[in-house]
């Protein structure tokens, strides 16, 4: 996995996603402790907000805005997209309402709805062999989880030594250090568009179609709304089990969910070899499979009376719904680089970031409002029925065989011409 970091251009530009990851971790912690400095026991309804106004940044904007941008190169559009960033970061220690605070997260996550698919997209022209890609997959999946586990624990040394306001300052830090990999870095000519420009309309909704013009595009579409189950459940209900149900200490919310990330990561570390054996469809499908029954036993679990085992039983279904979500997440860029062209590639990453995105906008309050209203088992009930329609969705789009990645649009000559020769990949 690591040789791929002999590529000059990959390594400066994952070492920019490593820290900024690192940053945006420590955003998350100070953010938490600034909205219970503002909104004392009501911080839960401020992050629950500000987490909203993230997500519709993510899907409203998303698409739009890198339609403007697409035809502008892309080291400025990163470089412009990381300034910004760390310019909202800067604002948040000098924060006295909560308002303020959704209008700057409003703004951050725009840039950051830049950033993301314009630097997804840009890494399969970096790296053209389709191994080499796969594993930077792989080891991109792995910084990930890998920073979800290190991010809490830096901020908790330097919380013994400094203020939480002082921590977004390594928020800042981090984008500047991002944005300066990039000014360094000599990046790929991307493909360039010919004839007479396409209408902001068309390019705004090339991505979402597509998407739906390629079965295995539907599949994955499919597949977003199963990894948002286990997710959602996950992130928003382990510290009321663990707190709440079980009684166990603080401490212990971090082994849980350290459990969904050690299986995430274990995966993720034989993904490349798993694909090259098994194809995408086989793997991700599994995946499929196996998050909806890991969520029903979880459901099993959160109906039955809190006994001495339950804990156990706990972190062995965190540990299988992390080993899921990494079966699909891991591979799913290969799809989108595979279903696309360098003209279009732009467009479907960005379809991606929204729609995945937007599956969150349901299983977040089917985790969190329906748990608080009518219990943890019956809001996992609903997390389970979510991911099995998703997975029937993804095993009914993707069919068994397939001679090429689908048809992509091309830009300039319509709804109904393909992009060009695909290379015949596995199914």
């Amino acid at each position: 996995m690591l040789s791929v970091l002999r590529d000059v251009t990959y390594r400066r530009l994952f070492a920019a996603q490593v820290i900024a990851l690192l940053g945006t971790g420590l955003l998350t912690v100070a953010l938490g402790l600034l909205a219970f400095d503002l909104a004392g026991k009501d911080a839960g309804a401020v992050m629950g907000t500000a987490l909203t106004v993230k997500m519709l940044a993510y899907v409203g904007l998303a698409p739009v805005i890198n339609a403007l941008v697409a035809r502008l190169p892309k080291k400025p559009v990163l470089i412009g997209a990381d300034l910004i960033r760390a310019g909202m970061a800067l604002c948040l220690p000098f924060i006295t309402e909560a308002w303020q605070i959704y209008v700057v997260i409003f703004l951050l996550q725009s840039a950051s709805a830049t950033f993301t698919p314009a630097f997804q997209s840009l890494i399969p022209a970096v790296l053209k062999q389709e191994r080499d890609y796969t594993r930077a997959l792989s080891l991109s999946r792995l910084a990930y989880d890998l920073e979800a586990l290190a991010s809490p624990a830096i901020a908790a040394l330097l919380l013994g030594v400094l203020s939480y306001n002082k921590l977004f300052l390594g928020t800042v830090g981090g984008f500047l250090f991002s944005a300066f990999m990039v000014i360094i870095t000599t990046l790929p000519a991307t493909g360039t568009q010919a004839g007479e420009p396409s209408s902001l309309w068309h390019r705004t909704t090339l991505g979402a179609r597509i998407f739906w013009r390629t079965p295995r595009l539907r599949s994955l579409l499919a597949l977003n709304l199963v990894v948002s189950a286990p997710t959602a459940l996950v992130l928003v209900n382990s510290v009321v089990v663990v707190r709440d149900v079980l009684h166990r200490p603080a401490t212990d919310l971090a082994l849980a969910l350290a459990c969904f990330g050690i299986g995430s990561m274990l995966v993720a570390l034989g993904a490349s070899r798993l694909l090259e054996r098994l194809g995408d469809r086989a793997v991700m499908l599994t995946g499929a499979a196996l998050i909806p029954a890991a969520l029903a036993g979880a459901t099993a679990l959160l109906f039955l009376p809190a006994g001495a085992a339950t804990w156990w039983w706990l972190l062995g279904l965190w540990f299988l719904l992390g080993a899921g979500n990494s079966t699909i997440l891991t591979p799913s860029s290969r799809l989108l680089r595979e279903a696309s062209t360098e003209e279009t590639r732009p467009y479907v990453f960005t379809a991606q970031f929204s729609l995945s995105h937007a599956c969150y906008i349901i299983s977040y309050p089917l985790a969190g409002i329906a748990g608080a209203a009518v219990g943890l088992g019956p809001a996992a009930l609903a997390l389970t029925l979510l991911a099995m329609i998703g997975a029937a969705g993804a095993f009914l789009s993707w069919p068994r065989r397939t001679a090429g990645a689908g048809p992509a649009e091309s830009l300039e000559q319509g709804d109904e011409q393909s992009a060009g020769p695909r290379p015949q990949t596995r199914a």
